[in-house]
C-alpha cells in the first residue's frame, strides 16, 4: 500500500504538568535558618529596645508585608542598613524572628499576649490566629478575666465570646476574684447584662457591683446610673429592693435621686430570668433497647423523656449543662453530637476515628471534660492508653502525648476530677493531668483487697 493511502496515526494530546518538590520547601527554608544562625549573607540590622537583629531583606519581606512595604518603598529604612523598631518588645521580637526563619512558632500562657501585639504590628496572619486559638483554649479560672480584658481591646471574638461564656457559667466564683475589680465599666456591664450568669439570685449581681465600685469608689460611683440599668430589679423581692435603696453605695451618693429612677424604672420591666434561676439538677439516663433518653429528678419526682436515634458509644454531661456523645450514626459513622435542648435534637460536631480495641480485648472509650475542653480517653488494648483533646474552634481532635503507663493495664472505669483524669484498674489507679501537656503519670497507688 502506497504511504499515501495509509491510515494517519491519531495524535498524542500532550498535558502539561505541574510538579511540586516538598522537600526542596523544607529545604530551603532550613537552609535559610542556618544562614541565620551562621550570620551569612544579612543585609540589615534591627534594633529592638536596643537588642540588634542581623537580617536578611528579602526573608522578613517575604514573611511580613509590613517588612514588604519598609524594604520595597521610598522609605527612608529602606536604604539604612539598621533600623529601629518601635513598639516592639525585643523578646517577642526574637521569637518573630525565630518563626520567620523555621517556621515553628513557640506559645505559653506568660508570652502569648504580647506575642500577638508584635504579630499584629507586622502583620503575620498565622502567629496572630495561633494565638488567638491559643488563647481561647486556655481560658479557666484564673486566666477568663485578663483574655477578656485583652480580646476586648483587640476585638479578638472568638476569645471573647469564650470567656463571656466562661465567666457567664462561673459568675459567683468570678466576681469574688480580685481580677473582677480591674474590669472597665463597659466590661462589667457587657458581663452583667447576659442571660446567661448562672445565678440563683439577682442579689448576687447586686452585690458584684457593689464590690466593683467599692475598689475604686471615688472613680466608679458616678458609674451607677450606666451600671443599673443592666441589674433585673424586676427579679428581687420587695424587702431586697428596699435594703437596695438604703443601701449607703446609694444613699450618699449625690445623684442618688437618679438612681433611685433608676433602679424603679428598671424594676417595673419585665425583663428575662438568667439561666442559673431555673436550672436543675438531672440524672441523664439512656435506654438501649428503646433508644430514649431520660432526664430524672429524684428529688421532685420529674422526668423528661425524648428518642434519640444514634448508638451511644460514649458521653458526658459539661459544666456548662451540654450533653456530648460519641456515637455511630445511621450510617455507620462515628461522630461527635451535640444535644440541642431547644430543637430537642442530636446535632453532628465532627468526626471521630474510632481506635478499634484488640479481639480478645473488651473496648473501653471515655469522653470527660476537663476545665471546658473535652477529651477522648481510648484503652484499646493492656498495653495501650490513646487520649485525644476535642478544639470546639476549629472543629478537630487532637492526640496529646500518650501517658506513661506499666504496660498492663486491666481498666474498670476512668473519670476525672480536680482537672485530672484517673484511670481505675482491678489494683492500681493512675493519674494523668492533660492540661500539662505532655502527660505523665504519676506515681500509681495500688489498692488492697
Amino acid at each position: 500500500m502506497a504511504a499515501a493511502d495509509q491510515e494517519p496515526h491519531a495524535s498524542v494530546v500532550l498535558h502539561p504538568r505541574s510538579y511540586q518538590d516538598e522537600s526542596y520547601q523544607h529545604g530551603f527554608l532550613g537552609t535559610v535558618d542556618v544562614l541565620q544562625k551562621a550570620g551569612v549573607l544579612q543585609d540589615v540590622v534591627l534594633e529592638v529596645e536596643g537588642r540588634r537583629f542581623p537580617c536578611h531583606r528579602l526573608v522578613l519581606s517575604a514573611a511580613s508585608p509590613y517588612f514588604r512595604a519598609m524594604f520595597t518603598s521610598d522609605m527612608a529604612e529602606s536604604r539604612q542598613k539598621t533600623v529601629v523598631l518601635q513598639g516592639l518588645d525585643a523578646g517577642m521580637f526574637g521569637e518573630i524572628l525565630s518563626y520567620i526563619y523555621s517556621g515553628t512558632l513557640h506559645v505559653s500562657l506568660d508570652k502569648v499576649q504580647p506575642l500577638y501585639q508584635a504579630a499584629d504590628l507586622l502583620q503575620l496572619d498565622y502567629v496572630r490566629d495561633t494565638c488567638s486559638s491559643y488563647m481561647a483554649m486556655n481560658v479557666e479560672r484564673s486566666t477568663c478575666v485578663e483574655l477578656y480584658k485583652f480580646a476586648d481591646l483587640f476585638s479578638l471574638d472568638i476569645v471573647q465570646n469564650r470567656c463571656l461564656q466562661w465567666i457567664a457559667r462561673h459568675f459567683t466564683e468570678v466576681a469574688s476574684s480580685e481580677e473582677f475589680c480591674s474590669l472597665s465599666v463597659n466590661q462589667l456591664t457587657e458581663i452583667i447584662s447576659r442571660d446567661e450568669l448562672d445565678v440563683k439570685e439577682e442579689t448576687t449581681v447586686w452585690e458584684a457591683v457593689v464590690k466593683w465600685v467599692q475598689h475604686c469608689r471615688e472613680d466608679r460611683l458616678h458609674h451607677l446610673p450606666i451600671i443599673f440599668p443592666h441589674i433585673r430589679f424586676n427579679l428581687l423581692t420587695p424587702y431586697n429592693m428596699v435594703a437596695i435603696l438604703d443601701h449607703a453605695l446609694v444613699r450618699k451618693d449625690p445623684g442618688r435621686s437618679v438612681i433611685r429612677n433608676v433602679v424603679k424604672e428598671t424594676s417595673n420591666v419585665n425583663m428575662t430570668r438568667r439561666v442559673g434561676m431555673d436550672t436543675l439538677e438531672m440524672a441523664l439516663l439512656f435506654t438501649e433497647r428503646t433508644r430514649e433518653m431520660l432526664w430524672m429528678n429524684p428529688g421532685e419526682g420529674k422526668y423528661i423523656k425524648c428518642r434519640y436515634d444514634i448508638s451511644p458509644l460514649t458521653g458526658t454531661v459539661t459544666s456548662d449543662n451540654n450533653i456530648y456523645f460519641l456515637a455511630e450514626d445511621s450510617h455507620k459513622k462515628y461522630g461527635l453530637f451535640k444535644y440541642n435542648h431547644v430543637g430537642n435534637k442530636w446535632e453532628r460536631k465532627s468526626s471521630v476515628r474510632r481506635i478499634d480495641p484488640s479481639k480478645d480485648y473488651p473496648p473501653n472509650d471515655y469522653l470527660m471534660e476537663i476545665n471546658g475542653h473535652l477529651f477522648y480517653l481510648v484503652v484499646p488494648s493492656r498495653s495501650e492508653v490513646v487520649l485525644r483533646k476535642y478544639n470546639q474552634h476549629t472543629n478537630k481532635w487532637h492526640t496529646c502525648s500518650t501517658p506513661l503507663h506499666n504496660g498492663q493495664l486491666d481498666p474498670n472505669v476512668a473519670v476525672c476530677c480536680n482537672r485530672h483524669i484517673f484511670l481505675f484498674t482491678g489494683t492500681e489507679i493512675h493519674c494523668y493531668e492533660p492540661q500539662r501537656g505532655p502527660l505523665v503519670q504519676e506515681n500509681p497507688v495500688r489498692l488492697q483487697f
